[in-house]
């Protein structure tokens, strides 16, 4: 299930998040009692489509992906989340049943607040304006990734995630299994390779047994489709 604890000052401070940052002084006073720091690994599952969210959770360390998961059981990634963002924040403006799956991609610590304690704060606009802009920037990436997906190559789209990934977490390397870096792109498990592989001809990365290290920052922008400044440019908004 993993460490919880207590949120302390000194570990937020690391890599803020930035939703929680926003908030007003008097509004994270309240809501101070209830954060929790919460550790989990990769592939780590925080929720499947259906679930009935008890939590927001807002990332100050790690990455977490949002997953449509279809009939056969395969999943697409949709948006992932950093500590710019936060996932299950806007079920205290709607119903709580997740339409996602929630897994981490990135290990490292996340902020959790209750849904009850965020919902007793709905009446401050401050948060509901929180809630609406968290929500615009996961359907930013949701509508991007779709185009994405059905128009650019295997090969930009994985310079895009890697980029995205970096931006992230500051990490040179990913180590991921094929299986699941296929499923975030929508391929097949030998496109991701041959895509891996041309990378590292390139210069661009380093690949190994599904590890790749960044190697070449500025040849992967290069190589990547538009759609990685795109978001970018809105998430740093």
């Amino acid at each position: 299930m993993g460490i919880v604890a207590k949120v302390g000052r000194e570990q937020e401070s690391r890599r803020p998040n930035k939703i929680l940052s926003t908030l007003e002084s008097v509004t994270r006073r309240r809501i101070s009692p209830h954060l929790q720091s919460v550790m989990r690994e990769p592939g780590a599952v925080l929720c499947e489509p259906g679930d009935v969210l008890e939590y927001a959770y807002f990332p100050v360390g790690c990455v977490l992906s949002l997953q449509t998961v279809l009939e056969n059981g395969s999943a697409i990634e949709t948006a992932n989340i950093g500590s710019e963002g936060a996932f299950g924040l806007s079920a205290v403006l709607s119903n709580r049943v997740s339409s996602n799956r929630g897994v981490v991609l990135w290990r490292g610590p996340l902020i959790r607040c209750p849904l009850d304690a965020l919902r007793d704060e709905v009446s401050d606009e401050a948060v509901r304006r929180l809630c609406a802009v968290n929500s615009e920037l996961i359907m930013t990436q949701v509508q991007q990734n779709m185009i994405c997906n059905s128009r650019h190559d295997t090969t930009a789209r994985l310079c895009r995630w890697l980029l995205t990934m970096h931006d992230r977490t500051g990490g040179e390397c990913v180590a991921y299994p094929r299986t699941l870096l296929a499923d975030i792109l929508d391929e097949t498990y030998g496109s991701v390779a041959l895509a891996a592989q041309s990378m590292q001809t390139e210069g661009l990365v380093t690949y190994q047994r599904g590890t790749l290290c960044l190697v070449d920052r500025a040849g992967l922008e290069q190589a990547s489709c538009e759609c990685y400044a795109i978001v970018r440019k809105r998430l740093d908004a």
